[in-house]
């Protein structure tokens, strides 16, 4: 009985020195949340889209905070909500470089040739599975729209041709279409940058032409004619990081198939860009 006793009042005083540690550490270790951060997770969209830069609401709410990010950085909310933001932490909108998603393909239906037809669900992601999708070009837009549904502000729209077109006034840079598509073929890049790639193909030469009418081949004439802005990187034109202006408009002039284009300044309607005038008119959305 004595040794029960003993054991009992061992773990009795056992448990209130650990409590009594616990209590000590807690109220040591505490980090004190800013009692500003629940409201101003309110104000924000709730989206967790990532067009900040941060992975959620929350945090980027706790860049504010910290003085780390400004109200204009969150791309969805409008104007009013980023100066209610500010107004709240007596801050400044500031500024932020407004950011958009684009496609590198333009190979769609009428240009580029479908080998097979797939009678499975009708989703880019199960397409892939099976045999890539049948489609010529295996670096090319499947056109089944999974970029489409995944967008939650209605910023793409399937072209007549099966090819996803960003309307970039609506686009809020989420991501959510760059996740979506199997091929890695959206980037988000800024609005203001003119040039793009519209092509993803590493392969160089004009038997590509065989596969996408409007591949880039490689030729490396966009790169001549821009040698500051442009530089080959597998097979594709790049933009040299670090290149300070506005890169010439004459890069895309002496395209052969139209893939690099230009989306010249503000924001283009849905579907429009330029191509050099060597560019084939194809059809109507190809026209230069």
């Amino acid at each position: 009985m004595n040794d029960a006793l003993a054991a009992g009042l061992t773990l009795a005083a056992l448990a209130l020195l650990l409590s009594g540690f616990l209590l000590v550490a807690g109220r040591l270790l505490r980090v004190v949340e800013d009692p500003r951060l629940e409201p101003l997770v309110a104000m924000l969209p709730g989206t967790n889209c990532g067009g900040c830069g941060k992975p959620g609401c929350r945090a980027f709410a706790a860049a504010l905070l910290a003085g780390e990010a400004a109200p204009a950085g969150c791309s969805v909310s409008p104007a009013v909500a980023q100066q209610r933001i500010a107004d709240f932490l007596q801050v400044a909108v500031g500024e932020a470089e407004r950011r958009v998603a684009r496609l590198a393909c333009a190979g769609g239906r009428n240009v580029a040739p479908v080998l097979a037809s797939y009678e499975g669900e009708p989703r880019c992601a199960t397409a892939v599975l099976v045999d890539g999708g049948g489609k010529a070009c295996a670096w090319g837009c499947l056109g089944l729209g999974d970029c489409e549904r995944a967008c939650s502000y209605g910023a793409i729209l399937m072209d007549p041709h099966g090819l996803p077109v960003v309307d970039e006034a609506r686009c809020t840079a989420c991501g959510d279409c760059v996740r979506s598509c199997p091929r890695n073929l959206f980037h988000v890049v800024p609005e203001k940058q003119p040039l793009w790639v519209a092509c993803s193909n590493p392969l160089a030469g004009n038997r590509m032409l065989e596969e996408c009418m409007v591949a880039c081949t490689a030729c490396a004439r966009c790169v001549q004619d821009a040698p500051e802005w442009l530089r080959l990187e597998g097979n594709l034109p790049r933009l040299v990081d670090g290149a300070a202006g506005m890169p010439p408009r004459a890069a895309i002039d002496r395209c052969p198939t139209g893939a690099i284009v230009w989306f010249g300044n503000g924001r283009p309607e849905i579907g429009e860009c330029a191509r050099g005038p060597r560019s084939p008119r194809i059809t109507e959305r190809l026209t230069a």
